[in-house]
């Protein structure tokens, strides 16, 4: 059987979000499936990925193909990375233990990558929300004044 690791869509109009899912070829996008690994959301600001990394580990390695939104998501995590560890580990090229320390070396550069998009965005939200608040107190200020201008108009 040709298996393949697809994303099966969910959610509703204009708001997507799938599910990671090993599939027969023939099967239809949101048709049956062997094996649901993981969840992914587009929404949000970087992507936010749930994946069973050995299941994909294991289906990667067992011949199953992803498709190409999926085999970002699975480099992204890690998955190809380790595939392709584990395949320099079989050939001799280096041993188990070389392969795990490239791989959470690897893991901690991209945790940190994330992080400092994930400050960044919240730096930037920070900062349009304090542009807006001052741009409420100055709109305040001025209405305040034209209602002391009409207060010592009537008054007079």
């Amino acid at each position: 059987m040709a298996t393949r690791i697809r994303l099966q869509r969910h959610g509703r109009k204009s708001y997507a979000f799938y599910s990671i899912v090993i599939a027969d070829v023939r099967a239809p996008r949101d048709g049956k499936f062997t094996e649901k690994i993981g969840t992914y959301n587009p929404n949000t600001n970087p992507a936010t990925v749930d994946l069973n990394f050995e299941r994909a580990l294991h289906w990667v390695e067992a011949g199953a193909q992803p498709t190409d939104t999926v085999r970002n998501i699975l480099s992204d995590e890690g998955v190809m990375l380790m595939k392709h560890l584990r395949g320099g580990v079989r050939k001799g090229a280096f041993d188990e233990a070389a392969a795990q320390a490239k791989f959470e070396a690897w893991k901690q550069a991209k945790d940190a990558k994330v992080a400092a998009v994930v400050s960044k965005n919240a730096a930037a939200k920070q900062a349009a929300a304090d542009a807006r608040l001052a741009a409420e107190k100055e709109t305040n200020a001025k209405i305040a004044e034209k209602v002391a201008e009409k207060k010592a108009a009537e008054a007079a």
